[in-house]
């Protein structure tokens, strides 16, 4: 009896990047995300990995004819990307409210930072990398569009921040993401 493919199993926690829109982008599995470009820089250690969720809108298309729908046309598409950071910083904070870089005030070893005004937010890049180094994504245009919330527990749970991204089409045509996965069946 067949029981799946284990080399196909992924583990969840891994590792968030973000880079300026337009960033060279890693090709493989191996070269470190510095090495394909140094404006990749490091958020940090997910808690439980990443949720991606990809959206098909689509609605019948139906003729004098017939009862049925002869074809399902598709209408739109929404993408988001959901983490949660272990890594409770400024810099993160500010990463994840689409702030630009400068809204961070440094100083006798403390940050402090302040929501960016309306109307000023940046797109970024993200990437992800699986803990297990089988999975890269590159999210090519992010907007934060949904909650980011800070969650401090009780006992030896991690501060987290949560946040949620849509995927925006990049003004080169590019598509929205990119996968880059182990092959089932591969080491």
């Amino acid at each position: 009896m067949a029981r799946g493919t284990p080399s196909a199993l992924s583990l969840g926690p891994g590792y968030l990047y973000l880079s300026d829109l337009g960033t060279a982008e890693p090709t493989d599995l191996v070269t470190a995300w510095t090495a394909v470009s140094a404006a990749w820089k490091a958020m940090g250690y997910t808690a439980t990995g990443s949720e991606f969720k990809y959206t098909l809108a689509t609605a019948p298309v139906e003729v004098a004819e017939e009862l049925d729908p002869i074809q399902n046309a598709t209408t739109g598409r929404t993408s988001t990307v959901t983490f949660a950071l272990a890594e409770v910083t400024a810099t993160n904070l500010m990463r994840a409210t689409n702030a630009p870089s400068g809204a961070i005030t440094a100083g006798s070893g403390i940050a402090s930072f302040e929501p960016p005004d309306l109307g000023t937010e940046v797109r970024r890049m993200l990437g992800f990398e699986s803990e297990d180094h089988q999975e890269r994504w590159i999210f090519r245009q992010c907007f934060q569009t949904g909650d980011t919330t800070i969650t401090r527990q009780k006992g030896a749970t991690n501060a987290t921040i949560s946040m949620e991204y849509t995927l925006e089409k990049p003004a080169t045509g590019a598509k929205l993401f990119k996968a880059i996965m182990v092959s089932p069946g591969r080491a």
